[in-house]
């Protein structure tokens, strides 16, 4: 098992939500979370021995940015974003937004309600072509059935919390194997047992699990632990571990190479 020294040299949070109650917050099916700032999830992750991550913006934030930005101003250059944008965004805004350190566009079918799948393909090809963004999905596996050639012909695809269920978890799997990436996070949210489900994902592709708290857990029955972090060192080799925790996800979000 990897010592708690040796886990704070690898350790990288690629899912985590911001609540600043300075910037706009909206009801999410009669839904509105606490505070959790960026001064508060740095308190976690040092304990942690977190590093750096990504902060992905939540159901109840809309489409507003502000608030990721400051957050990442406070959070420094090791972190990055993943916020969800208005269908009418330009070049010219998304251009700086990543200057600011967001790297990703997030699309929510799990609690964001229908929506049109062209505007989603158009978006996700549009911030793939100017900045080189993934989208990330919040969705159910067992929506994805209907929705595995379109989603993997997008050009560049994550999926959050394992995928959430059992049922049609074999798509999640073959999406996998294809390349697409699945956020090993919100343990807490799952019908299904975690460690089984990510020695599925990683026998399938290796480089696609990335190891996320879902800090602050908004919703989730169970919110992160640390155990969650035992529970991969566990069921997998310390390579194998390194690259969950930190290393799939450093390559992922361009990390590995200081970029932001």
């Amino acid at each position: 098992m990897i010592t708690i020294s040796e886990r704070r040299k690898i350790m990288f949070d690629a899912h985590f939500h911001i609540i600043d109650p300075r910037f706009p917050l909206q009801l999410n099916q009669g839904y509105l979370p606490p505070a959790f700032t960026a001064a508060a999830y740095q308190q976690k992750a040092s304990r942690l021995g977190i590093t750096g991550g990504v902060c992905v913006s939540g159901s109840f934030q809309g489409t507003d940015t502000s608030y990721l930005v400051e957050a990442l101003k406070t959070l420094g250059p090791a972190y990055c974003g993943v916020a969800e944008l208005p269908e009418n965004y330009t070049a010219e805004e998304i251009l700086k937004l990543h200057e600011n350190g967001v790297r990703g566009h997030r699309i929510n079918l799990h609690r964001g309600g229908k929506k049109d799948l062209q505007t989603i393909k158009r978006t996700a090809e549009f911030v793939y072509d100017v900045c080189g963004w993934h989208t990330e999905f919040y969705i159910s596996s067992a929506s994805l059935p209907p929705l595995f050639d379109f989603l993997r012909d997008l050009p560049a695809v994550t999926i959050d919390h394992l995928g959430l269920t059992q049922e049609g978890f074999c798509s999640l799997l073959s999406l996998a194997e294809t390349g697409v990436r699945v956020k090993a996070s919100g343990f807490g949210r799952l019908n299904m047992n975690p460690a089984a489900a990510m020695r599925d994902i990683y026998e399938r592709h290796p480089d696609v699990l990335m190891f996320g708290t879902d800090l602050p857990s908004t919703r989730a029955p169970r919110p992160f632990h640390k155990d969650d972090v035992r529970l991969i060192e566990t069921s997998f080799s310390p390579e194998a571990s390194k690259k969950i925790l930190k290393k799939n996800a450093e390559m992922w979000y361009g990390m590995k190479r200081g970029v932001l």
